[in-house]
């Protein structure tokens, strides 16, 4: 099912994204990278080869989102897969009282505007594209994935805004599965744990096995490619619908 099959991935230049391109590639699709133009989405594209393309993108422009997908048809000729991994994240307490300063309030307004507005302006767009395609036996004709977090189910102090994100992203999952289900379109959502991103990686190493203690097993951080191979499962298996996966080794988010 993957030979041949085009994919969108946003958030693309590295971590969870770019892992999720390396691995459809190398299932033998076509993947075309989004994300900013100052990420290492160009770089990771011109090292991918010729059937990876890149465009930069902010997921939250309807203008920079219908760019991609017309780049995407002229470059590869339909979308098949549109895979959700552009994110910000955040950290403050809804009020400090120590400095007696309220959580900024754009601050929680964008990282709902990225991860939540920009899950959704991808998806709405893509699933135009995708409604497209001629539909295979079970009547399918592509699948979204989108990237959630267990901080949407156990968000720690200071997540306020990150969690209400991606708890949001979580919660649309259902109601768009419906939505897009006579056309026969799945959507699915992952909501992965601690894993080794870029992100991750900036942290001191002692902090890390910190971390990795507290994953009950294994006991360490997730890999990028094991959460590619999640969405490769999600791509395979038809009756995957509707639903958030959890990724996390077992963990429970402590405050």
């Amino acid at each position: 099912m993957l030979k041949g099959l085009v994919g969108l991935v946003t958030g693309g230049g590295s971590g969870l994204g770019l892992a999720t391109a390396e691995l459809l590639l190398q299932q033998g699709g076509r993947v075309v990278i989004c994300d900013l133009p100052t990420s290492g989405g160009r770089d990771a594209a011109k090292r991918l080869g010729e059937n990876a393309a890149f465009v930069p993108v902010d997921v939250t422009s309807e203008s920079d989102v219908k760019t991609a997908l017309q780049s995407t048809k002229d470059r590869f000729g339909r979308l098949d897969v549109a895979v959700n991994c552009a994110g910000v994240a955040s950290a403050q307490r809804t009020y400090n009282f120590k400095k007696d300063q309220p959580f900024d309030l754009k601050t929680f307004q964008k990282t709902v505007e990225v991860n939540l507005v920009g899950t959704f302006n991808v998806i709405r767009l893509a699933a135009g594209m995708i409604g497209r395609n001629a539909p295979d036996a079970d009547g399918q004709r592509g699948v979204i994935v989108n990237t959630a977090s267990v901080a949407a189910f156990d968000g720690q102090i200071g997540q306020a805004a990150y969690s209400a994100s991606k708890a949001g992203v979580v919660g649309m999952t259902l109601p768009i599965a419906r939505d897009l289900s006579k056309q026969g379109i799945r959507i699915v959502t992952i909501a992965p744990g601690l894993f080794r991103t870029p992100m991750m990686e900036q942290m001191p190493e002692p902090a890390i096995k910190a971390l990795e203690a507290q994953v009950p097993f294994p006991p360490r951080l997730g890999l990028p490619s094991e959460f590619a191979q999640l969405v490769e499962t999600i791509i395979r298996n038809p009756m995957l619908n509707g639903e958030t996966i959890r990724l996390d080794g077992s963990i429970r988010m402590q405050p």
